[in-house]
């Protein structure tokens, strides 16, 4: 089983790409952007600051 999995992607072309990965170990979900040759990964935080987790 791979280490993360993709549970959500939005995006328009090649060009900019918003997707959520999800680590099945901890269950802690991420955010991940790009846009052209730019692009950002980050805890993804809910309302309290605190990191969303999915239960696995």
């Amino acid at each position: 089983m791979d280490r993360f999995q993709k549970v959500y992607k939005q995006g328009r072309g090649f060009t900019s790409k918003t997707e959520i990965w999800v680590d099945t170990q901890t269950g802690v979900n991420y955010l991940w952007h790009h846009d052209g040759y730019a692009g950002g990964l980050t805890v993804l935080l809910d309302e309290n600051g605190k990191p969303v987790v999915t239960k696995i």
